[in-house]
Protein backbone atom coordinates (compact mmCIF):
# COMPACT_ATOMS: atom_id res chain seq x y z
CA UNK A 1 0.00 0.00 0.00
CA UNK A 2 2.80 2.40 0.93
CA UNK A 3 4.65 1.58 -2.30
CA UNK A 4 1.54 2.45 -4.35
CA UNK A 5 1.17 5.72 -2.46
CA UNK A 6 4.82 6.58 -3.10
CA UNK A 7 4.44 5.84 -6.82
CA UNK A 8 1.45 8.16 -7.11
CA UNK A 9 3.35 10.92 -5.31
CA UNK A 10 6.34 10.45 -7.67
CA UNK A 11 6.06 12.77 -10.69
CA UNK A 12 8.22 10.40 -12.73
CA UNK A 13 5.94 7.38 -12.21
CA UNK A 14 2.93 6.96 -14.53
CA UNK A 15 0.66 5.51 -11.79
CA UNK A 16 -2.21 7.96 -11.19
CA UNK A 17 -4.39 6.16 -8.66
CA UNK A 18 -4.73 3.23 -6.27
CA UNK A 19 -7.82 1.52 -4.84
CA UNK A 20 -7.67 -0.37 -1.55
CA UNK A 21 -10.32 -2.86 -0.55
CA UNK A 22 -10.81 -5.34 2.24
CA UNK A 23 -9.31 -8.80 1.79
CA UNK A 24 -12.71 -10.33 2.62
CA UNK A 25 -15.89 -9.64 4.63
CA UNK A 26 -14.45 -11.20 7.79
CA UNK A 27 -11.23 -9.25 8.11
CA UNK A 28 -10.29 -5.61 8.46
CA UNK A 29 -7.08 -6.09 6.45
CA UNK A 30 -6.77 -3.96 3.34
CA UNK A 31 -5.09 -4.85 0.05
CA UNK A 32 -4.33 -3.05 -3.18
CA UNK A 33 -7.15 -4.18 -5.46
CA UNK A 34 -6.42 -1.96 -8.47
CA UNK A 35 -4.07 0.70 -9.75
CA UNK A 36 -4.09 2.71 -12.94
CA UNK A 37 -2.47 5.26 -15.16
CA UNK A 38 -5.79 6.73 -16.32
CA UNK A 39 -7.73 9.46 -14.62
CA UNK A 40 -10.67 9.82 -12.29
CA UNK A 41 -13.10 7.99 -14.59
CA UNK A 42 -10.83 4.94 -14.69
CA UNK A 43 -10.66 4.99 -10.89
CA UNK A 44 -14.44 5.34 -10.64
CA UNK A 45 -15.01 2.35 -12.92
CA UNK A 46 -13.30 0.15 -10.31
CA UNK A 47 -15.63 1.19 -7.45
CA UNK A 48 -18.45 -1.33 -6.97
CA UNK A 49 -21.76 -0.91 -5.12
CA UNK A 50 -21.07 -3.92 -2.85
CA UNK A 51 -17.63 -2.64 -1.89
CA UNK A 52 -16.13 -0.47 0.82
CA UNK A 53 -12.80 0.91 -0.29
CA UNK A 54 -10.28 3.73 -0.10
CA UNK A 55 -8.53 5.48 -2.93
CA UNK A 56 -5.78 7.93 -3.65
CA UNK A 57 -5.72 9.83 -6.96
CA UNK A 58 -3.23 12.23 -8.58
CA UNK A 59 -4.82 15.00 -10.67
CA UNK A 60 -3.50 18.01 -12.55
CA UNK A 61 -5.39 21.19 -11.77
CA UNK A 62 -5.13 24.86 -12.55
CA UNK A 63 -6.90 28.14 -12.11
CA UNK A 64 -5.62 29.23 -15.51
CA UNK A 65 -3.73 27.64 -18.44
CA UNK A 66 -0.33 28.74 -17.13
CA UNK A 67 -0.48 27.38 -13.59
CA UNK A 68 -0.76 23.59 -13.81
CA UNK A 69 -0.27 21.94 -10.43
CA UNK A 70 -0.37 18.36 -9.22
CA UNK A 71 -2.92 17.75 -6.47
CA UNK A 72 -3.99 14.62 -4.64
CA UNK A 73 -7.46 13.37 -3.71
CA UNK A 74 -8.29 10.93 -0.92
CA UNK A 75 -11.47 8.92 -1.48
CA UNK A 76 -13.45 6.80 0.95
CA UNK A 77 -15.94 4.73 -1.03
CA UNK A 78 -18.93 2.97 0.51
CA UNK A 79 -21.30 1.53 -2.07
CA UNK A 80 -25.03 1.22 -1.42
CA UNK A 81 -24.90 -2.58 -1.05
CA UNK A 82 -22.16 -2.67 1.61
CA UNK A 83 -23.09 -4.65 4.72
CA UNK A 84 -24.02 -2.70 7.85
CA UNK A 85 -21.07 -3.86 9.98
CA UNK A 86 -18.58 -2.92 7.26
CA UNK A 87 -20.19 0.54 6.97
CA UNK A 88 -19.87 0.99 10.72
CA UNK A 89 -16.18 0.08 10.72
CA UNK A 90 -15.34 2.23 7.72
CA UNK A 91 -15.26 5.44 9.75
CA UNK A 92 -12.81 3.86 12.20
CA UNK A 93 -10.51 2.54 9.47
CA UNK A 94 -10.32 5.85 7.64
CA UNK A 95 -7.92 7.24 10.24
CA UNK A 96 -5.65 4.20 9.85
CA UNK A 97 -5.54 4.66 6.07
CA UNK A 98 -4.69 8.33 6.53
CA UNK A 99 -1.52 7.34 8.37
CA UNK A 100 -0.26 6.11 4.97
CA UNK A 101 -2.16 8.44 2.61
CA UNK A 102 -0.95 11.56 4.40
CA UNK A 103 -0.83 14.41 1.92
CA UNK A 104 -3.91 15.33 -0.08
CA UNK A 105 -5.76 18.49 -1.06
CA UNK A 106 -9.30 17.10 -1.01
CA UNK A 107 -11.13 14.31 0.78
CA UNK A 108 -14.22 12.86 -0.87
CA UNK A 109 -16.68 10.54 0.84
CA UNK A 110 -18.43 8.81 -2.03
CA UNK A 111 -21.44 6.50 -1.93
CA UNK A 112 -22.70 6.70 -5.51
CA UNK A 113 -20.80 6.92 -8.81
CA UNK A 114 -21.98 10.49 -9.35
CA UNK A 115 -19.91 11.53 -6.31
CA UNK A 116 -16.84 10.67 -8.39
CA UNK A 117 -17.75 12.47 -11.59
CA UNK A 118 -14.62 14.15 -12.92
CA UNK A 119 -16.27 17.59 -12.98
CA UNK A 120 -17.35 17.22 -9.33
CA UNK A 121 -13.93 16.09 -8.14
CA UNK A 122 -12.07 18.75 -10.12
CA UNK A 123 -14.36 21.51 -8.83
CA UNK A 124 -13.56 20.43 -5.25
CA UNK A 125 -9.83 20.43 -6.07
CA UNK A 126 -10.02 23.86 -7.71
CA UNK A 127 -11.83 25.31 -4.71
CA UNK A 128 -9.21 23.85 -2.37
CA UNK A 129 -6.34 25.43 -4.31
CA UNK A 130 -6.80 28.81 -2.67
CA UNK A 131 -6.81 32.12 -4.50
CA UNK A 132 -8.59 32.13 -7.84
CA UNK A 133 -7.56 35.21 -9.79
CA UNK A 134 -9.59 34.05 -12.76
CA UNK A 135 -12.86 34.01 -10.84
CA UNK A 136 -14.76 36.07 -13.42
CA UNK A 137 -14.72 33.12 -15.82
CA UNK A 138 -15.09 30.29 -13.31
CA UNK A 139 -18.33 28.54 -12.37
CA UNK A 140 -17.92 28.52 -8.60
Amino acid sequence: IKQSYDKIRDDKDPMMWVLLEYVDDKTDELKVSATGTGGISEFKSNCKQDQAAFGFIRVNASNDPLSQRTKFVFVSWCGSKVKVMRKAKLSIHISDVKTVFKSFAVEINATIPEDLEESTVMLAVTKAMGANYDRQTSNY
